[in-house]
């Protein structure tokens, strides 16, 4: 076998120059097919760490995914909203471990603006629960302060101690800015790859005061402890003591006779979602499937081609004793090593662009991509090249056999 593995390797360097146009076609289909399914696996998981540790979300009834997409992904707009003492009564029952308001409907030059509580960054988790930290400052603690996501601050060069106004509507353009009442950066957060980094988080009642007349916002200017708490809020996350009672508990809000109350676990919603876009993601494996079998049948033309060439090689095979199938065995051998070659190629190529462009893709797109690109996955995907080599190659294999054979009759 190491006789015939050399004999191989030897076969392709005397072909140095159709080998190498055949490797450089083969390492880019598979860096692109190999990118596919590792990046649409980083995105699922992304996708799927995007909140953590939220037991349910609770909103008015609008359907499970359009409540995730508002109250997570800031996405669209709630139909409805709940009462502020639905709030409390969540947050006041013996199930409930903390709860999270959101109040949602005012934008920041394009940036969604979320109400929330002192609860928001002590609960809240991202990833594999991991907490918000801040770049610098820290949360909110006055009346007219606000905590903006890593990517408001670094499209709107903000920082610590600037002042913002928030305007009416989610629009990037508005004819309704709260200007006499602006809002003082007190911390940025640190990128999380998450909805967070393009939110604006200001307290509840600071949100409610710069909807007030003006002769009722000047007086709580005058005199923050004035600040009015909301009649309703969009909707609220909630962390429970026990993860047994959450099916319990969903039961009950929905039943609940005070107020139109709609609960969701968050993961259902989430596979739900992920789901709607499976068209896109596999679309884009075809594509890459696509792009592997043509260079495969590239590099099947090129062992076909040199068929010709070889015929005096594979005499000289049959003279020192080959026969046909030892022959077709060393073509799909040269295949092979081929091939294996180039997906080390590829896999070096991908994990070193990955590490390159990892500070990049966060710091720019929010991306997180790991540059460990080994899972069960791309190892099944590998072998299904190799598996898809030795398909393309037994054809070339078998034009080698035939030629062994008509050598061989020649000689009888």
């Amino acid at each position: 076998m190491n006789t015939l593995l050399s004999v191989a390797w030897h076969s392709l360097l005397s072909r140095k120059k159709t080998v190498l146009l055949t490797f450089c076609s083969l390492v880019i289909s598979i860096m692109v097919l190999l990118s596919v399914e590792h990046i649409r696996l980083q995105a699922k998981e992304s996708f799927n760490r995007t909140i953590s540790g939220v037991d349910l979300i609770v909103g008015a009834p609008s359907g499970q995914l359009n409540l995730l997409l508002y109250s997570v992904f800031r996405m669209g707009s709630p139909t409805n909203n709940i009462e502020y003492d639905s709030f409390t009564m969540l947050r006041d029952n013996d199930l409930v471990k903390w709860a999270i308001p959101i109040s949602l409907g005012d934008s920041h030059r394009g940036f969604r603006v979320m109400g929330t509580n002192d609860a928001y960054f002590a609960h809240f988790r991202y990833g594999n629960k991991q907490p918000l930290n801040f770049a610098s400052g820290k949360p909110f603690e006055h009346l007219f302060e606000a905590v903006i996501g890593a990517d408001v601050a670094h499209a709107l060069k903000y920082e610590v101690g600037d002042k913002i106004v928030i305007a009416h509507g989610i629009g990037s353009t508005s004819f309704t800015n709260h200007d006499t009442s602006p809002f003082v950066v007190s911390g940025i957060l640190a990128p999380t790859g998450t909805p967070v980094d393009k939110t604006v988080h200001v307290s509840l009642p600071g949100i409610e005061a710069i909807h007030l007349s003006p002769n009722k916002l000047q007086a709580v200017i005058d005199n923050h402890a004035l600040a009015p708490q909301p009649d309703n809020i969009t909707s609220v996350m909630l962390g429970l003591n026990s993860k047994f009672a959450t099916f319990a508990l969903q039961r009950n809000i929905n039943n609940y006779p005070e107020d139109r109350l709609m609960a969701v676990l968050p993961g259902v919603a989430m596979a739900e979602l992920w789901s709607l876009m499976s068209t896109v993601e596999n679309l884009l494996r075809v594509i890459a499937a696509l792009v592997l079998i043509s260079s495969l049948f590239g590099l099947a033309t090129m062992l076909l081609a040199s068929m010709n060439e070889r015929r005096a090689e594979i005499a000289v095979f049959r003279v020192l004793g080959a026969g046909p199938v030892v022959i077709l065995m060393l073509i799909l051998l040269e295949a092979l090593i081929l091939v294996a070659l180039s997906v080390m190629t590829s896999m070096a190529l991908l994990t070193l662009t990955l590490m390159g462009t990892e500070g990049w893709l966060a710091a720019e797109f929010g991306l997180f991509l790991s540059h460990d690109i080994f899972s069960t996955d791309i190892f099944m995907i590998t072998g299904m090249v190799f598996v898809a080599t030795l398909v393309v190659s037994i054809f070339p294999g078998i034009e080698a056999y035939k030629n062994a054979l008509h050598t061989q009759l020649y000689k009888g």
